[in-house]
């Protein structure tokens, strides 16, 4: 029996030191030797592993997005009922994505996008994948009578921006009740979206 790579625990291992590390310091402030630092380990084990801190970058960024993903977790629903509708519209809404990543790193990486096109593609394509899955969600509930739109990749593409754009709003907000209000706001603009009440 052949021994088992080390290399992908190890290198997540180090997203997850690099995440803690820069979500504390900064992701410009962020370099391979405080990561090491904080893991103590030499600084060449993670060059071993990541050429430089532009994979760093990169892996960190595939991390962040893997996380995003599971705010739109709705691929485990076969049959979706209107409660299950209304639960996913929630989930979307909520403050779920605070505990799955930091806002400030999120945005640091998210401003890379305009200066690097493998970042650009990487959101790129984690937007698209969201659009997509509730696209197919939402035809899962127009199959079963719960919607009756006709056009669904648009309603998905309207629903995906009306997240995102609430996302980044209520990320400025600090008022406990000034958040929640903005929040039910566009949770109701949703729910009219989808009409339903």
């Amino acid at each position: 029996m052949g021994r088992k790579s080390l290399k992908e625990p190890r290198q997540k291992e180090i997203i997850k030191a690099f995440y803690k590390v820069a979500k504390k310091e900064g992701l410009e402030e962020t370099s391979i030797a405080k990561i090491a630092e904080v893991m103590k380990i030499n600084p060449s084990l993670i060059v071993h592993y990541f050429k430089n801190k532009q994979e760093l970058v990169y892996a960190l960024i595939a991390y962040i997005l893997d996380k995003y993903l599971l705010i739109y977790n709705v691929e485990n629903i076969d049959v979706p009922t209107l409660t299950d509708l209304k639960k996913v519209i929630d989930n979307l809404f909520s403050k779920q994505w605070n505990s799955l990543f930091d806002d400030g790193l999120f945005y640091s990486c998210y401003a890379l996008t305009f200066r690097d096109k493998k970042v650009k593609q990487m959101y790129h394509t984690i937007g698209s994948t969201l659009r997509s899955r509730l696209a197919v969600f939402l035809a899962s509930c127009k199959h079963e009578k719960i919607l009756s739109m006709k056009n669904i990749e648009e309603v998905a593409d309207k629903l995906f921006v009306l997240v995102d754009g609430s996302y980044f709003y209520v990320s400025l907000v600090s008022d406990k009740k000034e958040y929640e209000k903005i929040v039910d706001r566009h949770k109701a603009a949703a729910y009219d979206l989808l009409g339903i009440s």
